[in-house]
């Protein structure tokens, strides 16, 4: 711990100009992690500004500390998650969705299979289950929809089969050694790339915890406020969009960017990991009840409103959680039901066809399609 990671705040620039920064403001940092979107904040205020940095990885936390010892007047540090953040008045908001390098080069932390190192993948390490839990204990359809749904994993029922036949899986090159021999590389990218960003998803909560902060964002803004939330997935990027235009139908919001912006070439150079970053930026024009105001109206406080996500939320999680896209089983058996009845439209016609066969007829057709699904 004793030195501190090099970092390269994604689309800094652009994300201080969004935020219209006011000395005086109040602004929330939802990702702090080594402290580079905070202390740029931070700079810009005056002894009346405050920055509220937060992160649920402790370690990122410490370092941040650390980064920006000098402007510490000007900010209050918080380990929590996006679930657990309940502010108001605030004259801006920004979320960094991505991995930091640090997270990714730290062997110990799991993340990459660049290095030999254990599979947690945990972003807060006190608490949750681990990958190698997940993968180790979960039925195999259960990994391959994650691998399918967070990880747009084509191939990943014959991943899924292969990981289950190779437990218990013991680290991260062995995950790794495992997806590649079932899915052999095909292009550039490594075979496991998106089954180990699945998984992070998956241990971490990050659908969920995003759509707590898409849904609580707007509440916790005073009229004027912005947004500015910086995403590296297609899948969130999607979210966000649709959220946005959510608060713009309503008359919440103003959206600030028609289309998502991306770095410049020379961050792009001199970051390469920023390269697939997209910005996207609202003002809020109509005040809403903030977070707090809603929870003392139903007679909850904070930590009571998220009792049921619990130290180890992920286990009710694995039960309950309702996919964001329909699972593998779904697509294939929809793909069969079109083909045996004659391209996509027909699925319904056929269906009706096949119902109004009577008698012994009927009750064979029936029992043959459930058979075949």
């Amino acid at each position: 711990m004793d030195d501190i990671p090099r970092h390269y705040p994604v689309m800094l620039a652009e994300s201080l100009e969004y935020l219209a920064i006011r000395p005086d403001g109040r602004y929330l940092d939802c990702t702090c992690g080594l402290g580079g979107h905070t202390a740029a904040i931070a700079a810009r205020l005056t002894a009346g500004g405050k920055v509220i940095s937060c992160d649920r990885d402790a370690q990122s936390l410490e370092f941040a500390q650390r980064n920006i010892a000098e402007l510490h007047d000007r900010i209050e540090f918080r380990q929590a998650n996006f679930s657990e953040i309940a502010e108001s008045n605030l004259d801006g908001l920004i979320a960094d969705l991505g991995v930091s390098r640090y997270q990714l080069t730290s062997a110990e932390r799991g993340f990459s299979f660049m290095a030999e190192g254990p599979l947690d993948m945990r972003m807060d390490q006190s608490r949750g289950m681990t990958a190698a839990d997940l993968l180790n204990h979960s039925a195999e359809k259960a990994i391959a929809d994650w691998l399918y749904q967070y990880g747009e994993e084509r191939r990943a029922r014959k991943i899924a089969g292969a990981i289950v036949r190779a437990r218990p899986i013991r680290s991260t090159l062995h995950l790794a050694g495992v997806v590649e021999r079932a899915a052999p590389r095909t292009g550039p990218l490594h075979p496991a790339t998106r089954t180990f960003m699945a998984l992070r998803m998956v241990v971490n909560r990050e659908q969920e915890e995003l759509d707590a902060l898409l849904e609580r964002a707007p509440r916790m803004m005073r009229p004027g406020g912005r947004i500015v939330i910086i995403s590296f997935m297609s899948l969130e990027d999607r979210k966000v969009k649709e959220s946005f235009r959510e608060l713009k139908r309503t008359g919440q919001a103003l959206i600030l960017t028609k289309k998502p912006l991306t770095p410049g070439a020379q961050e792009v150079r001199e970051n390469p990991p920023s390269r697939s970053a997209k910005l996207r930026s609202v003002e809020i024009v109509n005040h809403q009840p903030n977070v707090n105001e809603e929870q003392e109206s139903h007679g909850h406080t904070g930590s009571e409103a998220n009792a049921h996500n619990g130290p180890y939320g992920q286990c009710a999680y694995i039960q309950s959680a309702k996919p964001h896209r329909q699972s593998l089983a779904q697509r294939t058996g929809a793909r069969r039901r079109r083909r045996e009845h004659g391209g996509r439209g027909g699925g319904g016609r056929g269906r009706r066809r096949h119902v109004r066969i009577a008698g012994t007829a009927q009750r064979l057709h029936l029992l043959l399609l459930e058979e075949d699904r």
